[in-house]
């Protein structure tokens, strides 16, 4: 299903993990992309093929997922660690370019490591595009309880999530009619599909992030400090508010009024899986936000 993508395994053993990267290629400046919870780089195609005629484009697999290395261990799915990741395989790709991450595009949890990434080492970033970043109300003193609900919710909902399937065939028959994945592109799914499943020995597959790793990142959420953390951050910071998505307008709008002059609020007309199902939304802002024109 990936055409022309070239794969590559990133061991970073300060961080103790081993990260896989897509790189669609491209002649222009580096972008970055990561990717939602429980997803892979693969899902991000849609707009990560298109941004290649602008941008050398190179997605990263987060750790438990794709085909990331999968660390045990209390604490291994902190949001940080993701932020941390990031920061790290950022400053191998500056390195190696000898030039910052011109675009930084992470989507959901993604765009909140980009933040985290971001604010710990500015220099790497010259600018970001969240697309419906997860952004919990600010905190402040004892964790929220409805809060704390709310994550307690999609904790349990992806700890039921089914990991083996016979084959691919039974997986899209599973989950074709699943609200999920209702809105997505065709090209989309079918990529999901070949990316997001691994081959077993015994001939089924099973989901390449597993449930309790999903879970996890759930319920690391409200233990996480991301406008705190964040303070100060000067990068560009473009915030896509998806407007059928899961958060409220007024907690993006907050964040990018904490934020200040670095950032810009826009709605995009779309659900918060924005780039399986409205990807040319996602191409425009960013292009737009980079000073580029699209191109059909």
């Amino acid at each position: 299903m990936l055409e022309n993508v070239t794969r590559r395994r990133l061991p970073l053993p300060e961080r103790g993990v081993e990260l896989a990267l897509l790189d669609w290629g491209g002649d222009g400046p580096l972008a970055l992309l990561h990717h939602a919870n429980g997803f892979c780089a693969a899902t991000l195609d849609g707009v990560a093929r298109p941004l290649s005629r602008h941008f050398h484009v190179i997605g990263m697999d987060a750790r438990g997922h794709g085909d990331s290395s999968r660390p045990v261990g209390e604490g291994a799915y902190a949001w940080g660690e993701f932020g941390a990741d990031l920061a790290a395989v950022a400053r191998v790709l500056t390195g190696e370019a000898g030039c910052p991450i011109a675009l930084g595009l992470g989507h959901s949890f993604g765009g909140t490591s980009m933040l985290l990434a971001a604010a710990a080492e500015p220099a790497l970033f010259e600018r970001l595009v969240l697309v419906d970043p997860v952004l919990h109300e600010p905190r402040t003193g004892e964790p929220d309880p409805e809060r704390v609900a709310r994550a307690g919710q999609l904790v349990e909902r992806a700890s039921r999530r089914r990991e083996v399937f016979p084959d691919r065939a039974a997986a899209r028959d599973n989950w074709r009619d699943k609200d999920l994945f209702a809105d997505w592109e065709p090209r989309a799914f079918e990529i999901y599909l070949a990316e997001g499943l691994a081959d077993r020995p015994d001939g089924q597959v099973e989901l390449k992030c597993p449930a309790a790793v999903e879970a996890a990142v759930f319920g690391m959420g409200f233990r996480s400090d991301v406008w705190g953390t964040t303070k100060g951050l000067s990068v560009p910071t473009l915030l896509l508010w998806a407007i059928h998505g899961d958060f409220p307008r007024s907690v993006h709008e907050a964040y990018a009024a904490h934020l200040g002059a670095a950032a810009t609020l826009q709605e995009i007309d779309a659900g918060h899986l924005a780039p399986m199902e409205r990807p040319e939304l996602v191409l425009d802002a960013a292009l737009a936000f980079a000073g580029r024109e699209a191109a059909r």
